[in-house]
């Protein structure tokens, strides 16, 4: 079979610094709300570029949220335990629709934005890994370009940014769930 290549084309790219982005991605994701969505934040506290998904999470505990998510810095969902925490967060929410926040490597001219798509994200594929893919819908942050000779060049990012991404999708996500 020939994959089709919009399938998993980006819906809505916005960087960070535009001052419109959190209207911008929550009328997105308010798009495609059900009331059984289920937030899997990935990455780990243990590398600066890969800790955007349980930031957001962390923050999004701070703001009593009240979807059910999973991945914060507290309790990551990370490489290690991916599959585990899959087979706990489908078997918990078996009608889940779920949304799936990770960092991302792209172009450099790319570093900043923050794309939403339909489908699953496929958490460490930037870094060479084979995990699963996770989610209905995807929420990724560029936080660093793709450097092929070098695979710790992800470890050179600024907390900095990663925050200020992080508030960005927490802020979109909680103005998406509201009435």
């Amino acid at each position: 079979m020939i994959p089709n290549p919009w399938k998993y084309r980006y819906e809505v790219r916005v960087h960070y610094t535009d001052e419109n982005a959190v209207e911008t991605l929550a009328s997105y994701i308010k798009e495609h709300l059900t009331k059984d969505m289920v937030l899997v934040c990935i990455g780990t506290d243990r590398c600066i570029g890969d800790a955007l998904g349980p930031i957001t999470g962390t923050m999004l505990e701070s703001k009593s949220f009240s979807y059910p998510f999973y991945g914060t810095v507290d309790d990551p969902v990370h490489a290690v335990n991916l599959k585990e925490m899959m087979a706990v967060i489908t078997t918990l929410h078996p009608d889940g629709f779920f949304i799936a926040v990770d960092a991302c490597l792209g172009a450099e001219e790319s570093i900043g934005s923050i794309h939403i798509k339909k489908g699953p994200i496929f958490p460490g594929k930037g870094v060479g890994k084979k995990l699963p893919s996770v989610g209905h819908l995807s929420i990724v942050g560029i936080v660093d370009k793709i450097n092929h000779d070098d695979c710790f060049a992800i470890h050179n990012i600024r907390l900095s940014l990663v925050m200020k991404m992080s508030k960005i999708i927490a802020d979109a996500i909680i103005l998406a769930t509201q009435n």
